[in-house]
């Protein structure tokens, strides 16, 4: 029986994958893993994208039951933290002690119910951009967005180690692969990846993967 890995997160997993066909996992990271772990190993593993657009830790809570454990994932990212901070946009963000709370909460109850599952989780990044990097009314925007982005990626971190989950850094690598080019090449407008932004995922994503 083929191993199931399961790509859980916001819009940067689930990057318009279809609700209908479960071999259909967008056009982001997940499907590059797909790709390149699918032809060096055929029918050992097969794949379940559950990424959902605008969501925050709180949701991916939400969505314990239906979205993570009752698909018996051998195999689990998560990528989540970028919403619970640009959502305060719309006074509806989560604090960063909470999103720690929340997180640590979910992954205790996924490993309670699957104690077998292995887990990575993964750093939540930006790049100064179209949605990140503020204007005349919000001038301090870009740093309070690294400020908070970071405070929930150093949770991510914690989380990691208290559950013994693989912690994939993300940031550092956007650092470096946009250090001589423009931004817009990796994140379109500072959160959302492009092809090439995809692939600097995907290839953290598979070296996290081989460790586990």
């Amino acid at each position: 029986m083929a191993k199931r890995i399961l790509f859980q997160g916001d819009s940067i997993t689930d990057m318009g994958r279809s609700r209908e066909d479960e071999n259909y996992n967008g056009v982001g990271y997940p499907t590059l893993v797909m790709g390149r772990l699918g032809y060096d190993n055929p029918e050992v593993y097969e794949f379940r994208n559950r990424g959902v657009s605008g969501n925050r830790i709180v949701d991916v809570y939400a969505r314990i039951k239906s979205d993570i454990i009752n698909l018996k994932p051998d195999y689990m990212s998560l990528l989540i933290g970028v919403n619970d901070v640009w959502h305060d946009d719309w006074q509806n963000g989560v604090s960063a002690p909470k999103f720690e709370m929340v997180y640590d909460l979910l992954i205790s109850e996924i490993k309670e119910a699957l104690p077998e599952i292995k887990i990575m989780l993964m750093e939540p990044f930006l790049l100064k951009g179209l949605h990140t990097q503020g204007n005349e009314n919000q001038p301090d925007r870009w740093e309070y967005l690294t400020r908070e982005v970071s405070a929930r990626a150093e949770a991510v971190r914690r989380v990691a180690e208290k559950h013994g989950a693989t912690f994939v850094p993300l940031q550092e690598r956007f650092d470096e692969v946009s250090a001589n080019t423009e931004n817009s090449y990796w994140l379109y407008d500072g959160v959302h990846p492009t092809a090439m932004g995809a692939e600097v995922i995907a290839r953290a994503w598979l070296e996290a993967f081989q460790t586990l």
